[in-house]
């Protein structure tokens, strides 16, 4: 009942604000001009149709919110004053009484407000759709007065996701079972990984790690630079972190004023990117613009400054590997290894021809290459493939979903700093040098140093483990006995085989090695 109740609050919502106009109004058929003219009898819509927008969203709660930030990256997808209109949701939605804001951090300490802070301003700075920041001084441990942003959590935004993703799991539930594409799209699996990050997000603690571990991961880069966490002020609806000196990266014409170069911005922001996922394994995955400042003090000027560190992706080792493949394979053009590891993974029926594969994917990705970001659209490209991974039963994969819609954003990001950055010619050197690193010696020494403990813990108890198994006094000792010596063979046998089998991998390696460099360069 609950689920049907939040339907009929959202096409309210829907018709109050004349979305369905809106929809219907961007097609060019007489019969829904028809249509539209009638739905419309008796509304008042006067308001600009991005103002409408951003403001259905707004009353439609956090999901649909993010929803609106994720379009608003996308200028080139929507029209000029609907994405500037959806730009507001980034940092400016409504905020919330700062009474509130003070209640829930008294509550949460248990202290009042003057003992927690040396000042605080009341009057919020940024406010988002889980939470909003006020500015405020601390004084930290080692007795220095600090300036803090203090990150407060809207009240009562878990009772509202949990009826969003309750509609969201029940719709998900109907597409499976009913569309034929239910099983490829996985729709529950996906709306299960949205569930988690969301509820995630809640957690302010749980953000305080995250920021705390994208800045140890990006301490040596020097292209990031992420806020300090302060753990004594942090509780789960409260954060608190080092307030951090910028300009918001969307205030474009203003960095180039300050003499920020921004195509070197751009890139960078690419390399970023690409050191958080394949690196690391785990990166921001909010980064539209409202969450993203750069530096113009002067030791660390021209440098990204991260904010809003809700919602981040992680990736396993496989996932990395096998991303790392298909891309390099990409950037060299070699359909063929694309196709072949859709395969190996089993992303794709086993029966499917490589060669047919193939080809589909050259006819998807080739026209796009060599092309600036001005020419080209990503979302566009995604669109075909999405309509290629039909034709050939291609599964989705619910836990690259936030790495999908990161690539969107970045994008994005891209296109807003500059138009001309060639993606692909950025990203390839670094990919090519992580798997470079994957292949090499290096790898296997660090592999070997990884597991040396776990063996040299073993070791030393395989003497008195074989001398306890032999003097077994029981009725078959003697065929015990013989079985041990009998495997004893066999196991000497094998590390004979292990042991040239490593030279041999050593020697194949430093061969693959001269001959991936030769190819390289």
């Amino acid at each position: 009942m609950g689920r049907f109740f939040r339907a009929w609050a959202i096409v309210w919502v829907v018709l109050r604000y004349g979305l369905d106009e809106l929809v219907l109004s961007s097609f060019q058929h007489p019969w829904l001009n028809l249509l539209r003219r009638i739905v419309t009898v008796g509304r008042k819509l006067d308001a600009p149709r991005g103002q409408r927008l951003r403001q259905a969203l707004e009353e439609l709660g956090p999901i649909f919110v993010k929803f609106g930030q994720v379009l608003s990256t996308r200028s080139d997808l929507l029209p000029p004053d609907v994405a500037e209109e959806l730009a507001k949701l980034q940092d400016r939605v409504p905020p919330f009484d700062p009474q509130i804001a003070v209640e829930t951090i008294e509550k949460s300490f248990r202290k009042p407000l003057d003992a927690i802070f040396l000042s605080f301003e009341r009057q919020p700075v940024a406010s988002a759709s889980i939470a909003q920041v006020h500015f405020a001084t601390i004084r930290a441990r080692d007795g220095h007065e600090r300036e803090v942003a203090v990150k407060v959590l809207r009240p009562g935004m878990k009772r509202v996701i949990d009826k969003d993703l309750a509609l969201m799991h029940m719709m998900a539930g109907w597409v499976e079972k009913l569309s034929a594409d239910g099983k490829r799209l996985k729709p529950r699996e996906v709306v299960a990984e949205f569930d988690t990050y969301l509820n995630d997000e809640l957690d302010l603690v749980r953000e305080a790690a995250n920021a705390a571990q994208l800045r140890r991961n990006m301490a040596g880069l020097d292209l990031l630079l992420v806020p300090e966490i302060f753990w004594d002020f942090c509780h789960t609806d409260v954060m608190v972190m080092e307030r951090m000196h910028g300009v918001p990266i969307s205030q474009v014409e203003k960095l180039r004023e300050a003499g920020v170069d921004i195509p070197k911005l751009a890139r960078d922001g690419v390399t970023i990117f690409f050191t958080q996922v394949f690196r690391d394994g785990f990166f921001h995955a909010d980064m539209h613009p409202g969450n993203i400042m750069v530096s113009l003090a002067p030791e660390t000027f021209g440098r990204y400054i991260s904010l809003d560190f809700g919602i981040v992706g992680a990736l396993t080792e496989f996932d990395k590997e096998y991303l790392a493949q298909n891309f390099t394979a990409f950037f060299r053009r070699d359909y063929k290894r694309v196709a072949e590891l859709h395969i190996e993974s089993g992303w794709v029926p086993a029966t499917t021809r490589v060669e047919a594969l193939e080809a589909a994917i050259r006819s998807v990705c080739e026209p796009y290459f060599d092309r600036p970001l001005a020419e080209i659209s990503l979302g566009m490209v995604l669109m075909r493939l999405f309509q290629t991974s039909r034709r050939f039963q291609v599964e989705i994969q619910p836990q690259l979903v936030l790495l999908q819609k990161t690539l969107l954003n970045i994008e994005g990001l891209g296109r807003q700093l500059d138009p001309n950055l060639d993606l692909w010619s950025t990203a390839k050197p670094f990919l090519e040098k992580w798997m470079l690193d994957q292949m090499g010696p290096q790898r296997l020494w660090s592999e070997i140093k990884a597991q040396a403990p776990r063996y040299a813990k073993i070791l030393p108890d395989l003497p008195r483990l074989l001398h306890d198994y032999l003097q077994r006094k029981d009725d078959g000792q003697q065929q015990l006995a013989r079985a041990l010596l009998q495997e004893q063979r066999r196991t000497n046998r094998l590390l004979q085989g292990l042991m040239y089998g490593g030279l041999g991998f050593v020697l194949g390696l430093i061969v693959t090695q001269v001959l991936v460099r030769i190819r390289l360069f």
